[in-house]
């Protein structure tokens, strides 16, 4: 915006007439001196106290309102009129010479006059002018800017499928704005960092942007996002791609039976084998890494069953499974415990209880024979002890009670 105030031309008659007064009665050095001084003082007043015309510079967004605004300080009702870039009149006071009508008119008085201009493009971008018809006119100008969002947007991928570990080519173009826009990249809701060009055609702005990624088989499924910042958007203008990408597979053996995870001899053994890829595998095998399979091992699809376990069946098991990008394995290493064993509770024998009573008859028949004479079996004991042994265990009774 800029703006012009000149002294008008009654002011400036009254400041010559002043000076001409005071110069003839000065003395002839004086005069062109004085002159001089009353001429540039009256100029200073008529600008301090003059009209003051100025505007505002607009930004709008194309297809939008734009609304110009010439406004007066100070008027004294002198006429106001707005003129386009090519110096063309679109109002003088409250009439509109120029037949476009997308101007309007939405107020008019001796202080303001303000025109709207609806939808509004880029060639109606320019300077703009505000005139006050005083004598000389005043002139204030106003830039409209327009802004122009981008036109489309587009993401391509180098390549629609991806294998784990590859580096990839992802490029978006925001096409046709003004002024240029500054793309942003997201991978998920981390962001990265592109490389953008910029080209300008016509003083519009087509922007493309670089990214170059390291896929993993995390990313698979995961959306690339384009995002926009530009003047003319409000809220989040993007477009998104989703990464497709393949891996080799991943292996998992579970143990299904027996439940308890103890193998022992005699007991069934089921493995099955879980293989997750992209591809999904198609085929899955079960080896044994040190010897052959056992013959009474049955395999059935990913399941492994082997009955009847044994110390020969120790081992490393191993399932492999493969596709397209790569293969991969898991080890099972079986131990076959002993089975368990059973030991009976101990028991008592009539044999210990007759034992006891004998000792206690040998001791009580000592006893008596020291208030009579013995009778002949009991003269010696051990033939009397043996005598009333019943039992199969009366032999290591015969020893116990000897060595007692």
């Amino acid at each position: 915006m800029a703006s012009a105030v000149l002294p008008s031309g009654s002011q400036c008659a009254a400041a010559a007439a002043a000076a001409a007064v005071a110069a003839a009665a000065a003395p002839p050095g004086l005069r062109l001196r004085l002159l001089l001084l009353l001429l540039s003082a009256a100029a200073l007043i008529a600008t301090g106290d003059g009209q003051n015309l100025f505007t505002k510079d607009v930004t709008v967004i194309e297809g939008e309102v734009a609304t110009i605004s010439c406004q007066v300080n100070k008027s004294d009702d002198s006429v106001i009129q707005l003129l386009n870039p090519n110096r063309q009149t679109i109002y003088f006071r409250d009439f509109r010479p120029l037949k476009d009508s997308r101007f309007q008119l939405l107020n008019f008085s001796s202080s303001e006059l303000k025109v709207s201009l609806t939808n509004v493009s880029i060639s109606d971008e320019g300077r703009y002018f505000c005139q006050l018809y005083t004598d000389p006119p005043q002139e204030s100008y106003t830039t409209i800017t327009v802004l122009v969002p981008p036109r489309n947007l587009m993401i391509d991928i180098q390549k629609d499928t991806a294998v784990e570990g590859e580096e990839i080519e992802v490029n978006c173009t925001a096409m046709a704005s003004k002024p240029a826009t500054t793309i942003r990249w997201f991978k998920g809701n981390k962001e990265l960092k592109g490389k953008s060009e910029v080209e300008e055609w016509s003083d519009m702005y087509t922007v493309t942007s670089q990214l170059m990624l390291k896929v993993h088989k995390e990313d698979d499924g995961v959306p690339v996002i384009c995002q926009v910042e530009h003047p003319a958007v409000t809220g989040n203008l993007q477009t998104q791609r989703y990464l497709e990408v393949q891996y080799k597979p991943q292996v998992h053996i579970q143990m299904t039976y027996p439940l308890q995870g103890l193998t022992r001899e005699g007991d069934a053994l089921e493995l099955t084998c879980e293989a997750i890829g992209k591809p999904q595998p198609v085929m899955v095998t079960w080896v044994r890494v040190d010897d052959e399979m056992p013959q009474h091992a049955v395999l059935s699809g990913p399941n492994l069953f082997i009955n009847n376990l044994n110390k020969t069946d120790n081992g490393t098991y191993r399932c492999e499974a493969s596709n397209i990008v790569g293969k991969a394995h898991s080890d099972y290493m079986l131990y076959v415990y002993d089975p368990p064993t059973t030991i009976p509770p101990p028991t008592t024998t009539t044999t210990t209880t007759t034992t006891t009573t004998t000792i206690l008859t040998i001791i009580t028949a000592s006893r008596a024979a020291s208030r009579s004479p013995p009778s002949p079996s009991l003269q010696h004991p051990l033939l009397f002890l043996r005598s009333l042994c019943l039992s199969p265990s009366c032999p290591s009774l015969y020893q116990h009670s000897h060595t007692t």
